[in-house]
Order: structure tokens, then sequence, then C-alpha cells
């Protein structure tokens, strides 16, 4: 990402009297706490810690947004300020938009029945940026979470409304990305990699590589998919985490999946359209040999033909020149 860039137009300084206005003012959760959605979560998360079960059960933490989102029929709470935003950065030309990261802060558990509350505030707007997806601005938005008045969390949530790059021009027929079947060893001996679906030529967004997960990038870098297992109680994790969810350990250390897995469950993306993907297409929640799901594509099949319980295998896909990612071939029964 390139440093602040400077604007003739005097856009960024209507931008920036947004922040401290209201995003959302008295908002109300669509339904308490409840433990079928906490099932669901847990079940899709492969969550099987005992704190979210019987009659004492919590919420996960980790759900503050979920007991806050408007669902398909969209937020009603809205501030006519957040809207007013919006409109002006559309006006600009940055009518794209990718949220970019959250922060969460946990300040007393939620239980089945509390009732939720919510105010959120437009904390900042960054300058104009350019990234490799385009030239915009970076809307940050703080929800404060609360239950019987008091509050239980706060939840920061960044977006980048963008005009999104210029694609480089067409100098022949369209590329694939290749995908490398097996783990570790890349292709076996004497078998050509197998060809993914075809991409179009723009660029797939880049994976926020941090502290937590940067080994996890470094074995798909070297063809190995890697998973956290517990250095105190052997628990297997994914996503990769800094401590274990069953026991709380920082100690870790890690496992080579074999690739072998099967589709848990599954979505068919119809919209939005991305300049890098081409809809329709499978993403699915794959649960691998070692019990451990993760989300990822399907592919060699096509979208509407993907089923639960389906069989995969892992592949890794070569995007562009620097981006390799982990994907799952149907039919992946040896």
């Amino acid at each position: 990402m390139s440093g602040t860039e400077p604007t003739a137009d005097g856009l960024y300084e209507l931008l920036a009297a947004y922040e401290g206005r209201p995003a959302a003012i008295g908002g109300t959760g669509k339904d308490p706490v409840n433990l079928p959605m906490i099932r669901h979560w847990c079940e899709a998360m492969g969550d099987a810690h005992p704190a979210y079960r019987g009659p004492d059960a919590i919420a996960p933490p980790t759900m503050l947004q979920a007991w806050t989102m408007g669902g398909l029929s969209g937020h009603t709470d809205r501030s006519g300020a957040y809207e007013e935003l919006s409109a002006l950065l559309d006006g600009a030309g940055y009518t794209s938009v990718v949220a970019t990261d959250c922060e969460q802060e946990y300040l007393r558990p939620l239980r089945p029945g509390d009732e939720i509350t919510f105010d959120a505030v437009i904390e900042s707007v960054s300058p104009r940026k350019t990234t490799k997806l385009g030239t915009g601005h970076f809307v940050t938005t703080r929800m404060d979470v609360r239950t019987g008045g008091t509050l239980a969390g706060t939840h920061r949530f960044r977006i980048l409304k963008y005009a999104p790059a210029g694609r480089p021009p067409a100098t022949g027929p369209a590329t694939t990305g290749t995908a490398t079947t097996g783990t570790g060893t890349g292709t076996a001996p004497g078998t050509a990699p197998a060809t993914a679906t075809e991409r179009p030529s723009a660029r797939r967004p880049r994976p926020v590589v941090n502290r937590d997960n940067a080994g996890f990038w470094e074995g798909v870098a070297a063809h190995r998919l890697l998973i956290q297992r517990c250095g105190d109680c052997a628990a297997l994790r994914f996503p990769w985490l800094p401590g274990c969810a069953d026991c709380g350990s920082g100690e870790w250390d890690t496992v080579e999946a074999s690739g072998a897995g099967t589709v848990f469950s599954y979505v068919v993306m119809h919209h939005p359209s991305f300049p890098a993907f081409d809809p329709p297409y499978a993403v699915g929640l794959i649960e691998l040999a070692e019990g451990v799901r993760m989300i990822s594509n399907v592919v060699g099949v096509p979208y509407d033909k993907v089923r639960i319980g389906m069989p995969v295998r892992l592949e890794f896909l070569r995007a562009d020149e620097e981006l390799e990612l982990p994907v799952f071939r149907a039919g992946g029964e040896d």
C-alpha cells in the first residue's frame, strides 16, 4: 500500500467531517442470544468447547457481531450520516467495497435470553490511499454492544471504498491457474499437473499474513497444508490461533494434513461480482481427514454438482506469479 495521497478537490475534508458522527443509534438485535444460533455457529466452526452447551451455556465471544447483523432484509437502524458518507464516496467514483479487518473486545459473556442493543459511530475516515485493489478511502466504524444496559463488547469494522485498479490489457488467450495435486512433494512423478478452473486476468486479493498465521502460508508455499496442534492437550485447530480453545495453552506445533477431505457444507456465490472471480462458483467448508474444517474453493466439477459428503483432495492453485492457494478437487478418493 502506498502512502497518503493529497486531494485537490477537498473531498477528504468533506469525508473527515463525518468522523465522530453516529452510524447507528439505538439498534436492537433481531433475536435474543439463543442456543440454536450458538449450536449452528459451533458446528460450522468445529468448536466443541463445553462452555457453549448445557443449561449454563454462554455464547462464543466471537459471535459478538452475529447478534447485531441485519440479515438478508438489511439494516434498518443505520444513521443518515453513514448513508451520506457512502453516497459521497460513491459519487466520487469509489463504488466498490471490501472488508479489510475487524477488531473485537469482550467485556462480559453473553448468555441465552440476553436482549442485544447497540450503537455505532464513524470512528475514522482515512485520507486517499492506493492499494493493489485500487484507490480509495478506509472507513472504520466502532459498534458498542450492550445487554441490559451493560457494555458486553466492542466491534471495530474497517472497509475500503475504492475505485478498482485498471486491468492490464489482454495479451493473448485467457490465462488459467494451475493446480498441483498432493502435499509436500507437489505433483506425483510421471503425471502432469492438474489445471484448475479458468480464472480471470485480474489478480486475487492478497491474504492477510500476520504473526499468528505466517507459518500456515509458509507451508502453503512449500505445498504443505499445516494444522496447529496444542503442545499440552494435543487438540488440533484450524484456522491458526495464538492459543488453544480447549485448554488455553500457548504452546503448539504442527502436523501436515494428508490432503483428503469431504464437503461438510457449501455455498454457491452468484453476487457480488468481483474482477478476480467468475461467478457462479462453489465455496466449500471442507472437513479434513484429521477432523478440522477449512473454507476453500471446490474445483474440478460444475458449481451445481457440488454436494455435501462429496470426497475432495487437496491441490495448490497457482493464482498468479506471487500467490498460491490451497483448493480442493472433487472426486478426490485415491
